[in-house]
């Protein structure tokens, strides 16, 4: 029999799991949610089963798994959150169990089957970013699977977490589950656009001065402003403008 104080470390895919809202649910209807959340359980972890993974962790609404491969751990969660958006499709959006998912490579420290450690933490929080019914793995993940998977993947940046000293890297997987918001009306498709001019322009640009030497930024302005000249009384016809950069004030003539 193993002394279950003993611990050790191995490199592996780690799996968080946890219900959106579970307070707000279970204030809402206690048995109601106890029972959805049995429902739906029973469907997670027979996903985690048939991807290989192995369930290390539980506490009421949350679920930590491992997987010996990130291209099983992110396959698993895709295709349960696809499973239990499938579930909730009979219910109002306001009484669905929705988990959220976070998947990380990273060593861990494993104590009588527990996972313990950064690798678990980092998990965790990519977790609690997700959207609801929707998965977000990290950038070491990601370098795993994106050639492997035919999933699509968008990074949303460099996330700060909480306790975990370095920013981490994460990218939002997408998944049939996921809640979406609705796209921000775009303001270039309701606004007129500026008033053309009633003739052709003419727009003088600044000159660039390549030698470095400061004396001659000077005389690239005179130049500017020279062009811009002659420019008004040769094209009478058009309008004439000049960069303030190039002329040391702007010209509209």
């Amino acid at each position: 029999m193993s002394d279950p104080t003993t611990i050790s470390r191995r490199l592996v895919a780690v799996f968080a799991a946890d219900v959106e809202g579970y307070s707000r649910l279970m204030g809402a209807d206690e048995v109601g949610t106890l029972k959805g959340l049995t429902e739906r359980r029973a469907i997670l972890d027979r996903f985690i089963g048939d991807h290989r993974g192995r369930i290390a962790n539980t506490a009421g609404d949350s679920v930590l798994a491992e997987f010996g491969s990130a291209v099983d751990a992110v396959q698993c969660a895709v295709d349960a959150q696809a499973a239990l958006a499938e579930a909730n499709t009979s219910l109002a959006r306001d009484r669905r169990i929705s988990f959220r998912i976070g998947v990380h490579i990273g060593d861990v420290m494993v104590r009588a089957g527990d996972l313990f450690g950064d690798g678990v933490n980092i998990a965790a929080r990519l977790q609690s970013i997700a959207k609801p019914g929707g998965v977000c793995i990290s950038g070491a993940t990601y370098d795993q699977v994106r050639k492997v998977l035919p999933i699509t993947f968008m990074d949303i940046g460099v996330q700060q977490v909480k306790n975990i000293q370095e920013p981490i890297r994460a990218y939002q997987v997408d998944t049939p589950g996921e809640t979406r918001e609705a796209a921000p009306a775009r303001v270039a498709d309701t606004e007129s656009p500026p008033p053309l001019p009633d003739k052709p322009s003419i727009a003088v640009m600044p000159f660039q001065n390549m030698s470095g030497d400061r004396h001659l930024r000077s005389s690239g302005r005179s130049h500017g402003r020279r062009c811009l000249g002659h420019s008004a009384q040769i094209a009478s016809d058009r309008n004439c403008i000049g960069d303030a950069a190039a002329t040391g004030e702007s010209h509209c003539i």
